[in-house]
């Protein structure tokens, strides 16, 4: 038997016992900075994590003519993983531990690897891979940091790099494979680490919470080393971004472990401030040297957690033009002159909230209150001048036993959000969802689920907003009732592409926000979407799976189960 397939314009045969990736060519640094604009090569396509497509073959006016060009159904489990192309070879991270090539204009297989993770296997949820030179660099379930050879999925090393889960994944910058994990059990298993891409050697760790005598240590307040070894700080989320111009990675932080200010400090929810810095360097961006790990500077965007609400996933790197307008923006620096032109990185907390901060200095430009402003929302103040933000006192769990509605909650997580350079905006997916959370007392556990905002619109629940980074202006779009665990998706062809946990997979006007073409899908849209081209003809890959399960049950929806599958759609051959 033999596998015939399209790779890169040369049709190959290749015996199916042998099958492996032909022509391949090694991926440089300099095609990292500056990709063609047929690949997709990592997950939100460029350093900068815009998830901006400068494929423009299918645009706001033929897009209405998409069809299914292939679909492939994929491995139970959590279906997280976002794709990558290169030369028309799509990469990608199958539910346990599998990592596939394909033949991105057929969905035809290649090659695959399977990792012996154990039980870890049926828990994988690594959202990421990368490609650098020859290999596919892969952080499996197990702890392990991997690369695979390209061409045929033979392991050219392993490093086992601790015993957290690795629920977040790769980035590749000059040679160096920088990842980012959950936490296991203890504060010396939380960490951003690098690699030698070349041997899988260690180079560095950043421990994401200071130990005893580490510049950060004291706004944990001074615990005993017996408490402050379990007090945990992760960073499991999207990986972060890199700035090769000031060689910076931008890397977020989630929550402060135990979730609660009680529970992290023997009882006292004061032992740490309400304002920032608190318990760092929880819910932060920190701008690390890709080098040697080195802080830079960090920013902390909500200071001394009391409700798990993390402030990690993706850091969109942009050029902002500062005009706040105050009809949308909350706070902003009065230092900062109207129209001062600033390197920006944006990012959106999963309680909520757009921050903008200068990305060489980590100073405060702009931030408000997202995807509504409401008396229940977590930060109650942002100090301009200083970017010092506040938790709201109202919503603290002073007792065992209180219970409070926090807003919001899961309004957007793991599944990015893209930025359109021509219209400066940012298109972010969100649900008007809030969470309902009781505090541990004697006799009962904590208890927390997501509530929709009462004063919301059920009719409105869920949507894409469109804001633009230099004023702050906002405009929604994609208004419905269905939530989403969706990212979007923006083009040079004027289209932004989205999908929900109701099947339906939608393309808009990125200008006007008006609905230009749908489609129904066997499965939930679940976190992936990317475009890419082969031999000219451009394509757009969306997945389904097992996420929002619990936001499409509060829809009245009962979405199938365990349909894990990949669906790509293109215009008709012409």
């Amino acid at each position: 038997m033999t596998i015939v397939r399209a790779v890169a314009a040369v049709l190959v045969v290749v015996p199916a016992a042998w099958a492996q990736v032909t022509n391949y060519r090694p991926v440089t640094d300099e095609m990292l900075r500056s990709p063609s604009p047929d690949d997709w090569l990592m997950f939100s396509r460029t350093y900068d994590a815009q998830r901006y497509s400068p494929l423009e073959a299918i645009d706001r006016d033929n897009v209405g003519g998409l069809v299914l060009a292939w679909s492939r159904g994929l491995n139970d489990g959590n279906a997280e993983a976002i794709p990558i192309v290169h030369d028309g070879v799509m990469y990608i991270v199958e539910p346990g531990a599998v990592v596939r090539a394909l033949d991105a204009a057929t969905g035809d297989s290649i090659w695959e690897y399977r990792h012996d993770a154990g039980d870890a296997a049926a828990r994988a949820r690594t959202k990421t891979i990368a490609i650098y030179e020859d290999v596919i660099l892969y952080t499996a379930p197990d702890g392990y940091v991997m690369a695979l050879d390209a061409v045929d999925g033979e392991v050219r090393w392993q490093t086992y790099a601790g015993e957290a889960a690795h629920t977040s994944g790769p980035v590749a910058v000059d040679g160096r494979v920088i990842t980012g994990r959950a936490c296991a059990r203890t504060r010396e298993s939380c960490f951003i680490a690098a690699h030698d891409i070349a041997t899988g050697e260690e180079l560095w760790k950043f421990y994401t919470v200071p130990g005893p005598g580490e510049p950060g240590y004291e706004t944990w307040g001074n615990p005993s080393p017996e408490t402050h070894a379990r007090n945990m700080a992760s960073a499991w989320g999207l990986p972060g971004s890199y700035d090769p111009e000031t060689d910076t990675l931008l890397w977020g932080v989630a929550n402060p472990m135990p979730n609660t200010r009680a529970a992290r400090h023997d009882g006292n929810v004061d032992a740490v401030p309400r304002v920032s810095p608190s318990d760092l360097y929880s819910n932060s961006t920190l701008a690390l040297d890709p080098a040697t790990g080195e802080l830079k500077w960090y920013y902390q965007h909500l200071p001394g957690d009391d409700w798990d609400e993390d402030y990690t996933n993706e850091r969109i790197l942009t050029t902002v033009r500062f005009d706040p307008d105050p009809e949308y923006v909350k706070w902003f620096n009065p230092n900062v002159a109207r129209g001062e032109e600033r390197e920006a990185t944006v990012m959106v907390g999963e309680g909520g909230g757009i921050f903008v901060n200068d990305r060489r200095t980590g100073e405060f430009l702009w931030a408000t209150p997202f995807p509504f402003d409401t008396p229940r929302f977590l930060i109650s103040h942002i100090d301009g001048a200083t970017g010092r933000t506040e938790l709201n006192s109202d919503l603290i769990l002073e007792e065992p036993g209180d219970n409070h509605l926090i807003c919001f909650f899961n309004t957007t997580s793991f599944w990015p959000s893209s930025y359109h350079p021509g219209t400066r905006s940012l298109y972010i997916p969100y649900v008007d969802n809030c969470l309902d959370m009781t505090r541990a007392d004697g006799e009962n556990r904590e208890r927390r689920f997501g509530r929709a905002r009462p004063e919301g619109d059920p009719d409105a629940f869920a949507g894409i907003a469109r804001v633009n980074l230099d004023t702050g202006e906002l405009m929604r779009f994609g208004v419905s009732a269905m939530p989403s665990t969706g990212a979007t998706l923006a083009t040079a062809g004027g289209v932004v592409f989205h999908g929900d946990v109701n099947r339906r997979f939608r393309a808009f006007d990125a200008e006007t926000g008006d609905a230009l073409w749908e489609t129904v899908l066997g499965g939930p849209v679940s976190i992936s979407l990317i475009t890419y081209a082969v031999d000219g003809r451009q394509y757009v890959a969306v997945t389904t799976g097992n996420k929002g399960g619990a936001l499409a049950r509060g829809a009245g929806l009962q979405p199938p189960r365990n349909h894990n599958e990949i669906y790509v759609f293109a215009l008709p051959p012409q």
